[in-house]
């Protein structure tokens, strides 16, 4: 059996209409997880279902916002309804609704930031977690970003809440291990995704992203999917409690590129 074989395996992913999330519910499939695709909108969920489907895989699209229980309630009812048991949840579904300083961000965008990328994982995980361990254990994986690694001038309540997602997965790492449920987070740089559009969509950010990135690119969705696939399966059995940084190297530091002679 491949190492990376998750035939079998029952995977929830949050955030799964496009970008990242889409990327490992595509890359789930076809490593033979069943997945249930969820998030807002159902619409876009359901062309993502119908593409694993189309591919010979199992999946379906359920609609799920985040922030009202009663739907991360629905969702977890819903696979146990349909699939009859979680083995794999991936949270990947946030928001980012304020850019600036952090002494001028709004009350209500402070909340909605916390709520959506810190309390909705943390309380979608507490239903979740009790039917992964009835399976005999399995895997949750959290999709952090690199600004909870780095003080940031305008993205400092995102990199609060990103900081905390980390911790969270340490947190159910430590809880959970002995019922054999591991828990890592993923840090991703900046990926080629609607999320991030209006950064690597800006010529002068992306090309100042670019400069401080050893391998001298921004990501695609795939590099962060593959890394979900690993932590997912038995190549990653024995790994928990982590967050892998997935970022090209820049918080490894800057390249200094040659300059051109003559």
């Amino acid at each position: 059996m491949s190492l990376f074989d998750l035939s079998g395996m029952v995977a929830v992913i949050t955030g799964a209409s496009r970008g990242i999330g889409q990327a490992i519910a595509l890359r789930m499939a076809e490593h033979g997880a069943k997945v249930v695709v969820s998030s807002r909108k159902l619409p876009a969920c359901e062309a993502v279902a119908e593409r694993i489907v189309g591919s010979g895989g199992e999946a379906f699209a359920v609609h799920c916002n985040i922030t009202r229980n009663e739907d991360l309630h629905g969702l977890v009812e819903t696979t146990l309804d349909r699939f009859g048991a979680i083995d794999i949840l991936v949270c990947n579904a946030g928001v980012n609704p304020f850019f600036g300083p952090a002494a001028e961000v709004p009350d209500e965008a402070f909340a909605r930031t916390m709520q959506c990328n810190l309390e909705s994982t943390f309380r979608l995980c507490n239903r979740a977690l009790p039917e992964i361990a009835a399976r005999g254990g399995g895997a949750v994986i959290l999709v952090s970003s690199i600004a909870g690694l780095r003080g940031s001038t305008h993205l400092g309540v995102y990199a609060l809440s990103k900081a905390a997602e980390m911790q969270l997965a340490r947190n159910i790492a430590v809880e959970w291990g002995p019922r054999n449920i591991r828990a890592n987070a993923i840090a991703p740089g900046l990926v080629r995704t609607d999320f991030s559009r209006a950064l690597w969509q800006n010529p002068a950010v992306l090309a100042r992203r670019i400069a401080e990135t050893p391998l001298m690119r921004i990501a695609e969705p795939d590099d962060i999917a593959g890394a979900a696939v690993f932590l997912a399966s038995a190549a990653g059995a024995f790994l928990t409690g982590q967050t892998i940084v997935i970022d090209g190297g820049v918080t490894a530091g800057q390249p200094t590129v040659p300059r051109a002679s003559g």
